[in-house]
């Protein structure tokens, strides 16, 4: 069964608001740990829009699971991890005028650039996921890279419409999850997972881990952030 990766971006989105210094995305951190949480994931975007530099620092340093910083393969973005030192490190596409990251990297497009990004980290030690579509060549690229994991991007699935396309997209996935897995890489997946479609994806075989945030933070303003959290852990056990 994979394991959650709670990403916290949503916490620092709601401080953002008021540029304030409530709610704190460390605290909501360590709340999401102690209700079992595997992992924590935040994305610190060129925008600065909700993390920032100094939450960056301090999950680095309170995190007791692992912390998995999502980043553009900017060579900003590199110095930074190389300071950070994450546990892993998730490369994104970015662009300013996105509300979220949509779809995957373009790795077979860009190999020379993704090739270099990924050396850099992993020879500080630093594991790289890249984040693709379940798309044949990008897996087969993102092999060539050496990085260790992928995170497939699961969108397509989540926002399918009707449960004959659902199957459909649930299907790529698994696909694009066993030619990866046989190219020898790790395999983790998010994007619009909920508690109402995320059962199907824990399931594929060889699925590691499960990076959630919105739908947690979502519910959290309503439950309170312990009780999402182990409620999103019982809903990929299919104990929900």
């Amino acid at each position: 069964m994979p394991t959650l990766g709670v990403n916290i971006d949503h916490v620092a989105t709601i401080r953002q608001a008021r540029r304030t210094v409530e709610p704190d995305p460390i605290a909501g951190a360590v709340l999401a740990e102690l209700a079992g949480a595997d992992g924590i994931t935040c994305h610190l975007r060129e925008d600065r829009r909700h993390i920032q530099d100094r939450d960056a620092q301090l999950l680095r340093q309170t995190v007791r699971t692992h912390l998995n910083l999502e980043m553009a393969a900017t060579s900003e973005m590199v110095d930074i991890a190389l300071a950070l030192k994450p546990d892993y490190v998730t490369l994104v596409p970015e662009r300013r005028e996105e509300v979220t990251t949509e779809g995957g990297l373009d790795v077979a497009g860009q190999f020379s650039h993704f090739s270099s990004v990924v050396k850099q980290l992993q020879a500080a030690q630093i594991p790289v996921s890249l984040f693709i579509d379940a798309d044949t060549a990008q897996i087969e690229a993102s092999a060539k890279t050496s990085a260790q994991f992928i995170e497939l991007h699961t969108g397509s699935y989540a926002e399918a419409k009707t449960e004959a396309t659902q199957h459909k997209e649930l299907e790529i996935l698994s696909q694009g999850c066993q030619q990866a897995i046989a190219l020898g890489l790790r395999v983790n997946a998010g994007h619009g997972l909920t508690y109402w479609n995320v059962r199907p994806v824990a399931l594929l075989a060889g699925m590691e881990e499960l990076n959630i945030g919105h739908s947690i933070i979502s519910r959290a303003v309503l439950v309170g952030l312990e009780r999402a959290v182990r409620e999103m852990k019982q809903a990929i056990a299919g104990t929900l």
